[in-house]
């Protein structure tokens, strides 16, 4: 996810207009997209992201990279977590068992590397100990409220650097830990 320099992945009243990717991060979150085996979502961004699921996504006015975006969403498989929802599209499965059980199964059943988006899931997997890596694009912005990154864990949870880089075109720092062992 996309973090502001204070810590926060939306402003106060859930706004994340600071956080649109240009072309060089949107290329690397693509990319990003095509190697993994499935995305955990809540609600909210299950809905978020079903526009990438539209016609409006492939429409051939589209740049080819926003369209190849939309091609690599739309075939990946989707675990969303939701008690209000009655029904998902796609490739989107519903689930509403106990959080913790659902998660370790995926892990265990696939085998492939899972994503989790939405910080009040990510959140809640965090304070399970659910979470192997945390991928955070660092965006140059103080928001000063709304949504933290990370939770309130009442513990220390060391992590080991994996992985920097620095996507100049839009002056984010991208970092990648490790639950240190």
């Amino acid at each position: 996810m996309t973090v502001s320099l204070d810590g926060y992945v939306a402003g106060p009243g859930g706004d994340i207009s600071w956080s649109v990717p240009d072309e060089e991060l949107f290329r690397f979150h693509t990319e990003a997209v095509g190697r993994i085996g499935a995305q955990i979502c809540g609600r909210g961004l299950y809905e978020t992201m079903l526009y990438w699921e539209t016609p409006a996504a492939l429409d051939p006015s589209q740049t080819p990279l926003h369209r190849e975006f939309a091609r690599v969403w739309a075939q990946l498989p989707k675990y969303v977590f939701s008690r209000t929802l009655d029904h998902v599209e796609g490739t989107s499965t519903l689930l509403r068992g106990d959080l913790q059980e659902e998660v370790e199964r995926l892990k265990r059943d696939d085998g492939a590397p899972l994503e989790v988006g939405g910080a009040t899931l990510a959140g809640a997997l965090t304070q399970m100990g659910l979470i192997d890596e945390y991928h955070l694009f660092i965006r140059p912005v103080l928001l000063g409220g709304g949504t933290r990154y990370f939770p309130e864990l009442g513990s220390y949870s060391a992590l080991e650097l994996l992985e920097t880089r620095t996507f100049a075109s839009c002056q984010v720092l991208f970092a990648r830990y490790a639950r240190a062992a």
